[in-house]
């Protein structure tokens, strides 16, 4: 099935569907936090075609959100690394692992948001950085730009 490119979308959800959109994406990207870097890693945690994985892990580094290094010549292999655009789908990452938890519970929660210090399961949300102020859905909406009407 061919995929529709929101390239044209002037929308920020378009966007970044067009970059990250795929779940196998997500996926990986959410392996590259566990720490994985190497196409091996991926390919065991997720059980995913090598083919398909190539694929994904260079439509990763073409949109930026992965980097690729060599660590070896003799046969080539990389390692992946996020790049800053690639840790700052973190927030995503852990809003789409909140809202999973909530709504889609496995029999017992396999994934939390811990602090790091304590190990403590946390409760994310999501706050303004300019004021602040919690967002919630009765104090803030989402709306188009004039623009983008």
């Amino acid at each position: 099935m061919q995929k529709k490119s929101f390239s044209e979308m002037q929308c920020p959800v378009a966007q970044s569907l067009n970059n990250v959109g795929e779940w196998w994406n997500i996926l990986i990207l959410r392996d590259a936090f566990y720490g994985m870097k190497r196409f091996d890693e991926f390919q065991s945690s997720l059980g995913i075609a090598s083919s398909t994985l190539t694929r994904r892990l260079n439509g990763l580094v073409d949109s930026g959100l992965l980097e690729r290094y060599q660590y070896s010549s003799k046969p080539p292999r990389y390692e992946y690394h996020l790049t800053q655009r690639g840790r700052d789908f973190k927030s995503v990452l852990i809003s789409l692992m909140d809202w999973g938890n909530q709504h889609f519970p496995p029999e017992q929660v396999t994934v939390v948001i811990a602090d790091k210090q304590t190990g403590q399961a946390t409760q994310p949300i999501l706050i303004d950085q300019i004021t602040g102020k919690i967002i919630t859905e009765e104090t803030h909406a989402i709306r188009r730009t004039p623009k983008n009407k």
